[in-house]
C-alpha cells in the first residue's frame, strides 16, 4: 500500500475538522487599551501623529546608553528610549559624546542642563544627585598573589 493512500483519510479528517476547531476560538482583540484610547492611537499613526511628551516627575535619570556601529547613540531617559537629537519622546535633549562613554548632557527643556552618568538621577528642583547605590559602593574582589 502506497504512503499517500495512507495519509489521505487522515488529511481528510483534518480539513473537515480544523474549521470547527477555529470557530471555537474566541477572538482576543486588542489588549492593553481601552476601546478609546486603541482608537486615538490608530488615528495618530495613520494620520503620523507624534505626542510631544515632556518629563514627568521632580527626578531626571540617565538609564542607559548604547552607541551602535554607525556610530548614532540611543539614550534611556526614565526609562524611555530615545535617539540622540531627537527630544520628542521625552521633552529631553540629549547630548553624547563617545569621548565620554556612559554619559551624557541632558537639557530638559527650558531648565539648566545637567551632565550625568549612566545610572545617575538628579532632582530637578535641588540639583542634587543620586548614583543609586543608597551610600554603598561597588567593590570587586582583589585579584588573587601570585605564586613565588
Amino acid at each position: 500500500m502506497k504512503l499517500s493512500t495512507r495519509l489521505m483519510p487522515g488529511l481528510l479528517s483534518l480539513a473537515v475538522i480544523a474549521p470547527a476547531c477555529a470557530a471555537e476560538v474566541p477572538e482576543l482583540g486588542r489588549l492593553f487599551f481601552t476601546p478609546e484610547r486603541r482608537a486615538v492611537l490608530e488615528r495618530q499613526r495613520a494620520l503620523n501623529i507624534q505626542e510631544a511628551q515632556t518629563l514627568q516627575g521632580s527626578t531626571m535619570s540617565l538609564d542607559g546608553v548604547v552607541y551602535r556601529s554607525g556610530g548614532k547613540a540611543t539614550i534611556w531617559i526614565n526609562r524611555q528610549p530615545q535617539t540622540e537629537n531627537d527630544s520628542s519622546r521625552t521633552g529631553v535633549s540629549a547630548i553624547v559624546s563617545p569621548a565620554t562613554p556612559g554619559s551624557a548632557l541632558l537639557a530638559p527643556g527650558d531648565e539648566a542642563p545637567a551632565q550625568l552618568k549612566v545610572g545617575e538621577t538628579i532632582n530637578r528642583a535641588t540639583g542634587e544627585r543620586n548614583t543609586r547605590l543608597g551610600g554603598g559602593a561597588v567593590v570587586t574582589p582583589a585579584a588573587p598573589a601570585a605564586k613565588r
